[in-house]
């Protein structure tokens, strides 16, 4: 039977999920669009019930076969129902309800890492799943969100990320201080990527393990949080443009590292 009542226990239940408190308390978020549904499902544990269109349930019969050889409810809904659970204009009528996915700092990093980002006051969740998405195609060994940036499973993130958020460790809450300290314990270079930087991308060696700080597109990094960093660099404009937006200059930066690791 269809799901009509947008007021029903269950969509109220996963309808909260919204909200970071109530993520916080259930440990569950919600995971939205057939590319993130797609990654949570190959993750044994993770997807824990299933909503559905029936238009999206004829796209994407793979998923929902999918989901229920695991053994997950698969609620077909309504259109109206999608539209209480989506976070979007034009809800794409698939979404799970997935149970948190983040790890320590010390599970996060294995003892050979040699690329992570840490998002330090990040703030815009489009900008911080863009992040992640990059991070992710560059082989970075994992994403650190300090205390003091954005929730990645604000619904926002979790789309940007575009199923990077399943794909590798992510570690939530760190203060930058004892991010960048264990980092460095674990024999990371720490590089604040920042436009006031002395030196850019291309004096800098990027051979070695390191990880790379992101801060907010608007403000830049604190001065206390550059202090922390081995080094700032920043990335060179050879054109006219005034800068680039934070998840671009984190691309740059990341790829520029994955680059220098591989060259034999």
């Amino acid at each position: 039977m269809e799901l009509t009542n947008v007021k029903s226990p269950r969509v109220k239940a996963a309808r909260r999920l919204a909200k970071r408190s109530f993520r916080e308390q259930d440990r569950k978020f919600l995971a939205e669009g057939p590319q993130a549904v797609r990654e949570a499902l190959r993750l044994d544990g993770v997807a824990l019930e299933l909503f559905a269109t029936a238009e999206a349930g004829q796209r994407h019969p793979e998923l929902v076969a999918e989901a229920l050889e695991r053994g997950l409810p698969v609620h077909r809904a309504s259109g109206e129902v999608m539209a209480e659970l989506s976070q979007t204009v034009t809800p794409q009528g698939l979404l799970a309800v997935c149970r948190l996915v983040h790890v320590s700092l010390e599970e996060a990093l294995a003892e050979d890492a040699r690329l992570v980002a840490v998002l330090a006051h990040v703030r815009d969740p489009g900008n911080a799943g863009t992040v992640m998405r990059a991070a992710d195609a560059a082989g970075a060994d994992s994403v650190v969100f300090t205390d003091a940036s954005v929730d990645p499973y604000n619904g926002k993130c979790v789309r940007a990320s575009a199923g990077s958020l399943f794909h590798l460790p992510v570690v939530i809450g760190s203060p930058v201080a004892a991010a960048v300290r264990e980092l460095k314990g674990r024999g990371l270079r720490v590089l604040a990527a920042d436009g006031a930087g002395e030196r850019t991308l291309d004096d800098v060696d990027l051979s070695g393990p390191t990880a790379w700080i992101f801060g907010n597109e608007a403000w830049g990094l604190p001065e206390e949080v550059r202090a922390l960093a081995d080094e700032v660099v920043r990335v060179p404009i050879y054109g006219q443009a005034e800068s680039l937006n934070l998840a671009t200059a984190a691309a740059v930066c990341l790829y520029a590292s994955a680059r220098a690791q591989r060259v034999p």
